[in-house]
């Protein structure tokens, strides 16, 4: 990761790292704003931890697929019960009847097992990954089968802390924008648009809806295994 861990990097104050980079700017420079001003005032700032940019974080966003973040989590903990240390290497050694056992789907193994290769043979670098730029970042990612711009987006925002990516097709994101808007879901076409105006802050602005979103149905930032996390 590109951040050292500093306050305007995106840390607080018990040492967790959250994304993304400049998060506290970009809540300044965003704040102001009356859709924004009024989600601080009533949910307060988003603490969403940044993941470590790793294999690990990469095949638990493949798992976040289709499924809750509950179940995606407990999935990947049964998986790294099983898989010590849970490297491209050891993965790969897996058979079927192992990660139907952690709840992969067919699918989601042809998907886990074509990402291990692709790490294992060098052709996804995570130092790169790291020091690319936006664009290149994203594009590496939708080479890999079974990563779309989903989930290449959430992989930028909190694995690599980039500032101003707007994952206009999470559905989270949709709902929340239509309600702190006073309508209904926005759809993905018309949210992409809307976004272009809070660069280059729309990763803090994404992060300002889902804090609205959850504060409105009573929960918080997920807790993900904590393997997933910086040390």
């Amino acid at each position: 990761m590109r951040s050292g861990g500093r306050v305007g990097a995106g840390a607080d104050g018990d040492g967790a790292l959250y994304a993304p980079e400049g998060l506290e700017q970009g809540i300044a420079a965003l704040g102001p704003e009356p859709v924004f001003r009024a989600i601080l005032e009533r949910a307060g700032a988003p603490r969403f931890r940044r993941r470590r940019n790793s294999f690990e974080t990469i095949l638990h966003i493949i798992l976040e697929q289709q499924v809750s973040i509950d179940a995606a989590a407990a999935m990947f903990r049964r998986l790294h019960g099983l898989c010590i240390p849970l490297t491209p290497e050891a993965f790969l050694a897996l058979d079927d009847a192992t990660l139907r056992s952690c709840g992969f789907s067919r699918q989601k193994m042809a998907y886990g097992r074509l990402l291990a290769e692709a790490v294992r043979e060098g052709r996804l670098d995570f130092a790169r990954l790291a020091a690319a730029s936006d664009e290149d970042a994203l594009s590496n990612l939708l080479q890999l089968k079974g990563i779309g711009r989903w989930s290449a987006e959430i992989y930028l925002i909190f694995a690599l802390g980039r500032p101003d990516v707007w994952p206009a097709a999470d559905l989270g994101l949709q709902i929340a924008v239509g309600e702190c808007f006073g309508r209904e879901r926005v759809g993905e076409r018309e949210l992409r648009e809307i976004g272009e105006r809070w660069q280059p802050w729309r990763t803090v602005a994404a992060c300002l809806f889902w804090q609205s979103y959850l504060h409105a149905r009573g929960r918080t930032a997920p807790h993900l295994p904590p393997e997933l996390y910086p040390a």
